[in-house]
């Protein structure tokens, strides 16, 4: 692939990625903000101690690259919202898990289905075999930045 000498940024690869995530997130935000009252992030959150119960922040800000910072600001509008609790762990207790309140997992079990219907209407724009095709071309994009971000980091030692 031919190397570019100048950016043209409609066809640069992160920021093209970058607009349609906050476009397909936007989208799911008109739904579950107005109804729910929660944003982005906060959906985020939902969504992955949904999946993964009794995570840290630390852990969840590793699984959805969000800065510590937003998600500790984050889980911390969900406490008062009382849709996620903090517990301190058995074995240190500096470190605290979380977890949804029964009010949380409602709000998760009534999001998912209404985020898979946009899911799939956005992936409609695709015909099933370029479907599986994109999917394999994010994973290895995917795989390679994690590669680059190691040797990254090994040329920075």
């Amino acid at each position: 692939m031919e190397q570019k000498s100048s950016l043209q940024l409609q066809d640069f690869l992160p920021y093209r990625l970058s607009v349609l995530s906050n476009n397909v997130s936007s989208l799911l935000a008109s739904l579950y903000t107005e109804k729910f009252g929660i944003s982005i992030p906060e959906w985020r959150m939902v969504a992955v101690l949904g999946e993964a119960p009794g995570l840290t922040s630390t852990q969840i800000a590793s699984r959805v690259a969000m800065d510590k910072v937003a998600v500790t600001r984050a889980v911390q509008n969900l406490i008062e919202k009382r849709l996620v609790r903090r517990s301190s762990s058995q074995v240190d207790g500096r470190v605290s898990h979380l977890n949804l309140t029964k009010a949380g997992q409602r709000v998760y079990d009534k999001v998912v289905p209404m985020a898979l219907a946009v899911e799939h209407k956005v992936w409609g724009a695709l015909a099933p075999a370029e479907k599986d095709y994109w999917d394999e071309m994010l994973s290895k994009m995917e795989r390679r930045v994690s590669t680059l971000r190691e040797e990254l980091f090994e040329f920075n030692k």
